[in-house]
């Protein structure tokens, strides 16, 4: 099934949630703020998680250690299973409801909770819920921005905070004559030629990653004052986010700021590329970078600073602009209402937020914490994690919209199909438009199921 179709079900959500209801059979929840322990003996609970493919290793441990930690306490073991992309996480969601079976936990990102909350398909965080994870205050104010429309209809349980900033070149800005690092697009791509020499570029980026572009235009496009979704309207083929396509495709065709090996990169191999030192700036990037880069010929040589907030053509930003440095970004859990182990998912759930686990996941992983105490802990006294807490309170959320799943993939896709015309050395206007005008067609009736 094509992704563009992967949220037919959102459209029969009052029918779809009766139906979950009948085909539940989840156990019946703990009282209140009870510290009994959950008898899982014998018992197996499943998580889908995003696959880590930066750290893959190190994410197979983690598994291990989860479930062997989850197993002394409970006498349950937890299966992982991973996905690799949007489309494959927007599809699982879509199967997995309409079935009515499948993980009892899935880890979403952020942009995805709307669609999750859309289906009806996941439980809905009462007080008493919220008791059996060791509180609502047990969590940074900032990373429940996105679990749910408001307060009272929450289903995502903030599991890691994963603010964008950039990451930049110390010495190499230093060589350039560059005394501090670009505040506007405009600003970043006029350094990044400067810095641009040889086989050392101005910035690394991955074309071909299926999360990181859209992002960039969704940025550009909401500092011009464009939000992509207006209320019940979309505005993919709005002139803001023509500007911001042509800006992100210049700086490889036009500009050649980037190398053009990076057509066919991931994420990863943008950050082997930053931390080879060929690339004086990393942009659209998050602390888990910080794991590489401290094993890398650039160590003690980057640092992070906020991304641009100013979009293309403008030396200030706009009327209507919004000066988001990144999205609300991160991970939440959620938790399936057919689930038959509710009890033993709020129990891991409380385990995996626990400040002593989100501590852990930091060092391995360098996802800021969740947790508020573990999250005061690691701020105190690290200078270098001072920009990307400082986006973290100056990030905007995406809409709240069962749209949104589709929102993004039509974005990056608007990308998947330029690559051929890239790789030819240009793209023009006219290919764009007519791309955002079938992206345009794709959001709108996507909006309009939703609805």
């Amino acid at each position: 099934m094509k992704a563009r179709h992967a949220l037919v079900a959102v459209a029969g959500i009052a029918i779809l949630g009766l139906a979950l209801q009948g085909c539940s059979g989840g156990s019946t929840p703990t009282a209140s703020g009870s510290s009994a322990a959950v008898d899982g003996k014998g018992k197996s609970i499943d998580v889908m998680v995003a696959a880590n493919t930066l750290y893959p290793t190190q994410q197979k441990q983690w598994f291990q250690d989860v479930s062997d930690r989850f197993e002394k306490t409970t006498g349950a073991t937890v299966k992982f299973e991973t996905y690799a992309s949007a489309n494959d996480e927007l599809t699982k969601i879509q199967t997995s409801v309409i079935s009515g079976q499948g993980p009892d936990i899935y880890n979403l990102g952020t942009t995805f909770t709307p669609t999750a909350n859309a289906t009806g398909a996941f439980v809905t965080l009462t007080d008493a819920d919220w008791d059996k994870l060791g509180g609502r205050d047990k969590f940074l104010p900032a990373t429940l921005g996105i679990s749910g429309p408001d307060k009272k209809h929450e289903v995502g349980i903030p599991f890691a905070s994963r603010p964008f900033v950039m990451a930049y070149n110390t010495e190499l800005l230093k060589a350039a004559g560059i005394d501090k690092p670009a505040t506007t697009w405009d600003e970043l791509t006029a350094q990044s030629k400067k810095l641009t020499s040889g086989d050392t570029y101005g910035m690394a980026l991955a074309y071909a990653d299926s999360f990181d572009p859209w992002k960039f235009i969704w940025a550009m496009s909401i500092q011009a004052g464009n939000p992509i979704l207006d209320g019940k309207k979309a505005r993919v083929d709005d002139p803001t986010t023509l500007k911001a396509y042509e800006t992100y495709f210049n700086w490889l065709t036009k500009d050649k700021v980037v190398d053009r090996q990076a057509i066919g990169w991931k994420n990863a191999q943008a950050v082997a590329a930053f931390a080879a030192g060929k690339a004086a700036y990393l942009p659209m990037t998050t602390s888990t970078s910080k794991i590489s880069l401290d094993s890398s010929v650039v160590a003690g040589k980057y640092a992070y600073a906020l991304m641009p907030t100013v979009p293309p053509g403008e030396k200030s930003l706009p009327k209507g602009g919004k000066a988001a440095s990144s999205i609300l970004s991160g991970d939440n859990m959620v938790i399936a209402k057919y689930s038959k182990n509710q009890d033993l998912a709020f129990a891991l759930m409380k385990q995996l937020t626990s400040a002593s686990a989100q501590e852990e996941y930091n060092r391995l992983f360098g996802d800021l914490p969740t947790n508020a105490s573990a999250a005061k802990k690691l701020e105190d006294g690290n200078e270098q994690l001072v920009p990307i807490i400082d986006s973290s309170s100056k990030s905007v959320g995406t809409p709240f919209s069962g749209a949104w799943g589709d929102t993004q993939l039509a974005l990056v896709n608007v990308v998947v199909q330029s690559i051929p015309s890239l790789s030819n050395g240009s793209i023009s206007e006219s290919e764009i438009k007519s791309k955002l005008a079938s992206a345009q067609s794709t959001v709108q009736a996507s909006l309009d199921k939703a609805k």
